[in-house]
């Protein structure tokens, strides 16, 4: 079990519609965050940033779209809220999917779905992430998307030996195609968390 966070920790939801929200839930609250469910629009008024899981991206975002999410969390995004996708969370956040289906948008990049090809296509391979001290991150890739074009605004954090981009950051969007919340691996959502910290502490500062 987790120790409890301290009460100044910064407040992190995961999208809870479908996929691996528990395990996201989980990984929040061992890099030392205050994790939350995000089931309808109100939820995100208390979060100081948001986790989009992996999991079925149109599902979660037709079910998103029917209930006020997509458009709540757009807004939130656009007026500065933190927002990290994993594999079907990079998916809502690209602007360009190759097909039609509800987006959040954002993200400057074009992600092709299922990339890798089905389930039992799965792998996992040890990556060197930009960021992350102490060694490569053992990512874990299921069904996943891979980015085919970023942006100049966007920043490539990891690559697969063939050049393949696999993670990357835009400003306060944070996007990648594996899934670290699957590992004991904390670096990844440590990383985020301290993104989330820095907006909140600059947010306060702007309002005194």
């Amino acid at each position: 079990m987790s120790p409890a966070p301290p009460d100044d920790a910064v407040r992190v939801g995961v999208l809870a519609i479908q996929g691996d929200v528990a395990e996201h839930l989980r990984s929040i609250a061992a890099a030392g965050g205050r994790p939350s469910r995000i089931r309808r629009p109100a939820d995100l008024n208390d979060i100081d940033g948001l986790i989009l899981p992996g999991g079925e991206s149109t599902t979660i975002g037709m079910l998103g779209g029917e209930a006020g999410l997509l458009s709540a969390i757009r807004l939130r995004v656009a007026e500065g809220l933190p927002v990290w996708g994993t594999c079907a969370g990079l998916i809502l956040l690209a602007q360009d999917v190759g097909q039609a289906q509800p987006l959040i948008g954002g993200l400057d990049v074009t992600v092709a779905r299922n990339a890798f090809g089905r389930q039992v296509d799965s792998f996992e391979v040890d990556l060197d992430v930009a960021g992350l001290t102490d060694g490569p991150f053992r990512a874990v890739f299921i069904r996943a998307p891979v980015v085919c074009r970023a942006g100049p605004a966007v920043e490539v954090l990891a690559r697969l030996n063939d050049g393949t981009i696999v993670a990357v950051r835009q400003g306060l969007m944070l996007g990648t195609s594996f899934h670290p919340e699957l590992t004991g691996d904390h670096r990844l959502h440590t990383l985020f968390l301290r993104m989330v910290a820095a907006q909140r502490s600059a947010s306060r500062q702007s309002r005194a």
